[in-house]
């Protein structure tokens, strides 16, 4: 199925339109007719597309965590076998995600515009961890959940920290310290 480029063109601008007005105040404040405003587009426009502004919201969600896992999951994509050790920064895209939606994550991480959501991404992580890299992990002194929840909070802690600090660094330099970090034993014995 192929969508119209007026369409998606459309959604587009809405859903930028949304993001920019909720940078500038509360969601709940938000009227349709500000969001069609600044989009230069029609009420109909905006009705012919979503019931209500809380349906575009949720569209945009979608968009941003679909997007998400693609970029998650692109070092390893039509790959028959995935090694860390063997990866390089350029393969990692989840930094470049959050630079690509660098608005949104600005707003739901510094203002918790959308409370919840950041839980919602730190599950969504944890089920790809899980899904996708512990299919043959059987370490029986290892909780499974708890292997995956310390790896999923570990990358979105660094993706919160990023976006706290103002993006002070290129995603490639965030990728970089990911595979860095991922390469540190620790020290068995902490003075």
């Amino acid at each position: 199925m192929t969508i119209d480029r007026r369409v998606s063109k459309s959604k587009h601008a809405l859903k930028q339109s949304l993001t920019t007005l909720m940078n500038q105040k509360t969601f709940k404040n938000i009227t349709i007719s500000e969001i069609v405003e600044l989009a230069d587009l029609n009420r109909g426009t905006f009705y012919k597309h979503y019931q209500d502004k809380e349906d575009l919201l949720n569209d945009l969600i979608q968009d941003v965590l679909s997007d998400f896992t693609e970029s998650y999951r692109a070092p390893y994509q039509n790959k028959s076998a995935f090694y860390f050790d063997q990866l390089n920064a350029s393969a990692i895209k989840i930094f470049d995600h959050v630079a690509k939606y660098s608005n949104f994550y600005t707003i739901v991480i510094n203002d918790d515009a959308l409370p919840g959501f950041v839980n919602k991404l730190g599950e969504l992580l944890k089920e790809l961890v899980i899904t996708d890299h512990m299919k043959d992990f059987n370490t029986p002194s290892i909780d499974r959940q708890l292997m995956a929840s310390y790896q999923s909070y570990a990358i979105l802690g660094l993706i919160i920290e990023w976006v706290k600090g103002g993006f002070i660094y290129t995603p490639s330099y965030m990728a970089t310290q990911l595979l860095n970090i991922l390469s540190v034993e620790l020290p068995h014995k902490m003075k």
